[in-house]
């Protein structure tokens, strides 16, 4: 992979990346962990994968935490960021990665209690770790980004809504957060190749993926995705704090 970071970068500094076992949050971490940052891997269920990630990224000699947690319950959430403090004190990148709502069994409104209370509560309780000059990064897709002004497809629009509804609650935040030094910025990305969303969309809807593609040009992978999420966690914040990744000539503008 092509380092999207200077070496030594990010060095000193502590960053989580939530949902990082695997995907687009593993190579975000493994980024961050490239340009210098200890790391906190954050997983739901995938314990094997993340301690595979963490003795790979201590191999560069940085410090690593591998914390799990149900990001929906506030307990767990609480529990993570006690895990962070004791072991770094202070957190100087937070990136909200972690999303999902198309998984088969969960609740109907299982999309907006990840997408949108989670992502508010995993920024309200990481809080008090957050120290001036800290980056805040919600990770989110064109399809949810743009759903006001672009229909997506109907298998996918519970869960744009609910992310969109996630960004918003969050973007209500930003005043709050430039009173205490804290940048936000979202990342926002067209359909990415290789992604758990992206095969569930093709299995829901066959010939999805192949017909973005075509309407695009391109889409982006996973690693290169994560770069674009990783440069985000330092080049500086855009005026409208959204760094838009991909074509969006195919998506009506704000």
């Amino acid at each position: 992979m092509t380092q999207p970071l200077a070496p030594g970068s990010l060095a000193g500094r502590t960053a989580l990346v939530t949902g990082s076992s695997r995907g687009i949050g593993a190579d975000t971490a493994r980024y961050l962990a490239e340009a210098g940052a200890n790391v906190v891997i954050n997983y739901r269920n995938k314990a094997p994968r993340a301690e595979k990630l963490a003795t790979e990224l201590r191999g560069l000699g940085v410090e690593v935490l591998v914390v799990g947690a149900d990001l929906t319950d506030a307990d767990s959430v609480q529990a993570m960021f006690d895990a962070v403090r004791e072991a770094f004190g202070s957190l100087d990148v937070l990136v909200l990665n972690a999303s999902g709502g198309m998984e088969a069994g969960m609740g109907e409104d299982y999309a907006l209690q990840l997408n949108r209370d989670a992502q508010v509560r995993v920024l309200e309780t990481a809080l008090p770790l957050l120290s001036e000059g800290a980056r805040v990064v919600f990770v989110t897709s064109h399809q949810a980004h743009f759903i006001r002004t672009t229909p997506t497809m109907p298998e996918y629009e519970p869960v744009a809504l609910s992310k969109r509804a996630g960004e918003d609650a969050l973007r209500e935040r930003i005043p709050a957060l430039a009173e205490r030094g804290i940048e936000f910025v979202v990342v926002s990305g067209d359909m990415i190749e290789g992604t758990i969303t992206a095969t569930l969309l093709e299995r829901a809807n066959p010939g999805a993926i192949a017909s973005r593609r075509e309407s695009a040009g391109k889409l982006y992978n996973v690693q290169e995705f994560a770069a674009e999420v990783a440069r985000a966690a330092l080049e500086p914040v855009p005026d409208d704090n959204t760094r838009l990744v991909g074509d969006t000539g195919s998506f009506a503008g704000e």
